[in-house]
């Protein structure tokens, strides 16, 4: 009866699931030369690619998330004649470039098929002025370190020697620039672009360059603010980020305790429905809270001294005792699911970082002040207090594993389609080998589909199925 029930909840959410995916990619004459068609494995919702160098396999990935975020200069620039990208609801778009007589000045046009049947082609507009840049033109070489400005609107490129005017800066640099969207889409674009959601985890990945623009008076304030903001380092940012996401969820258990507590006298008093639970019942639901408040303990959303002694035994507990305690355990059950999702994602992120750590005697743990917190253990024999390291006191490989499992479980939404660049980047391979495993349970809990581009064979290990190779 259970496997029945599960598998026709099963078919009603696959029947009345809206989200969109992506069933396939394909790009012709990419560079000039490459043919590539990538089927996306939807069952197991894992696509790894692969190929040799220069076969256009990060260049895929960056065209395919920049056309979700509205960003269009990579089309123009890139060679290639078409970018396709087929739905799962019988739907497909194509990316065509328009080559106009000045190849610099090449466009593309957008067509949208649903069922075979074609819509009026969008065409982007190209940005040719700062009206449309969120920060002041003169903080352009601060924010792109290879641009020495040289002119009111022309900038050197000091490694290619280029004199490259705005609007070259623009398309060459747009996707790491603050740019407002001036296309006014079409609404089958619209809906496709709300309906699926597409997160890049790049493999330049330990700085942060994405904190967002603020508003500043003065622009030297600004300047300040900006170069500081971007010099810190992910694992930095992404520490204190989960130390607001916690801080979040205490607001939330706050105004959600306030409300029961205060209304709890009121409800007790107003029961007029006995409880039909029994003595021994209740005394499991008490049981269970308690395992639910040490286990958020042990993950760091709760503190030792919030905890509480639920260790009643039956005979203590009467009929008037049980209708009072139904209704606390209700309320208390409430409270603690606040911190459900979190706790989950916290859980797993500790198991797999202490799972790979332990070879350097590292761990982490969690503080709603602070956020991750790495501690060394001391190999003395006498006992000490574990050490405890700044984020940016972990190696290389380290940082990239941090980053790459926060991104995955805390800042991708759900059924999005999740870009990997060479995810092996600084990993040892003991760890590349368990990667995939660590993966799925990640894909699990989280609710995405993956496609990663890679060179490591010891990532792939025997799962050869998942992947495509880009070849000429």
């Amino acid at each position: 009866m259970g496997i029945a029930h599960s598998i026709i909840k099963l078919i009603e959410y696959v029947i009345n699931r809206k989200i969109m995916r992506i069933e396939k990619i394909s790009v012709q004459k990419l560079f000039g030369i490459f043919n590539h068609e990538i089927s996306l494995n939807i069952e197991e919702r894992i696509t790894i690619i692969h190929g040799a160098n220069g076969v256009g396999k990060t260049i895929i990935l960056t065209m395919l998330n920049d056309f979700f975020n509205s960003r269009y200069s990579i089309f123009r620039k890139t060679p290639f004649e078409k970018f396709t990208i087929n739905f799962d609801n019988n739907t497909k778009i194509e990316i065509i470039k328009n080559k106009n007589n000045d190849d610099k000045k090449s466009n593309i046009q957008i067509n949208y098929y649903k069922n075979s049947e074609s819509s009026k082609p969008f065409i982007p507009k190209r940005l040719e002025n700062d009206s449309n840049i969120k920060i002041p033109i003169e903080i352009l070489d601060d924010i792109i370190p290879e641009l020495e400005r040289i002119g009111t609107r022309e900038w050197l490129n000091r490694q290619t020697k280029e004199v490259l005017s705005l609007s070259d800066v623009i398309e060459r640099y747009e996707s790491v620039l603050p740019i407002r969207d001036v296309n006014k889409k079409p609404e089958w674009l619209q809906n496709i672009l709300d309906n699926l959601k597409i997160y890049f985890i790049q493999s330049q990945r330990l700085v942060n360059m994405n904190n967002p623009y603020q508003e500043r008076i003065s622009r030297n304030i600004y300047r300040s603010s900006y170069l500081q903001s971007t010099m810190i380092s992910t694992v930095s940012a992404y520490s204190k980020q989960l130390a607001d996401k916690i801080q979040d969820k205490f607001t939330e258990y706050g105004n959600i305790s306030q409300s029961l507590d205060r209304t709890f006298p009121v409800r007790v008093v107003r029961q007029k429905v006995p409880n039909n639970l029994t003595t021994q019942e209740l005394k499991n639901k008490l049981d269970e809270l308690e395992a639910t408040r040490n286990r958020l303990i042990t993950v760091g959303l709760l503190n030792q001294e919030e905890n509480s002694d639920f260790n009643i035994q039956p005979d203590h507990i009467d009929t008037d005792t049980t209708n009072v305690l139904s209704i606390y355990v209700k309320d208390v059950e409430d409270k603690l699911k606040v911190f459900q999702d979190i706790a989950d994602k916290i859980e797993l992120f500790r198991d797999i970082i202490n799972k790979k750590f332990a070879y350097s005697s590292k761990k982490i743990k969690f503080d709603k002040e602070k956020g991750f917190i790495f501690t060394t253990e001391n190999n003395e024999s006498v006992r000490l207090e574990d050490k405890e390291l700044s984020p940016t006191d972990l190696s290389s490989g380290e940082q990239h594993e941090v980053i790459m499992l926060y991104d995955l479980l805390f800042n991708v939404k759900p059924n999005s389609l999740v870009l990997i660049d060479e995810p092996e980047l600084s990993l040892h391979v003991g760890w590349l080998v368990d990667f995939l495993k660590d993966l799925e349970s990640i894909i699990k809990l989280a609710d995405l589909d993956i496609l990663m581009a890679t060179h490591s064979p010891d990532l792939i290990n025997d799962r050869w199925d998942l992947t495509v190779e880009l070849k000429k």
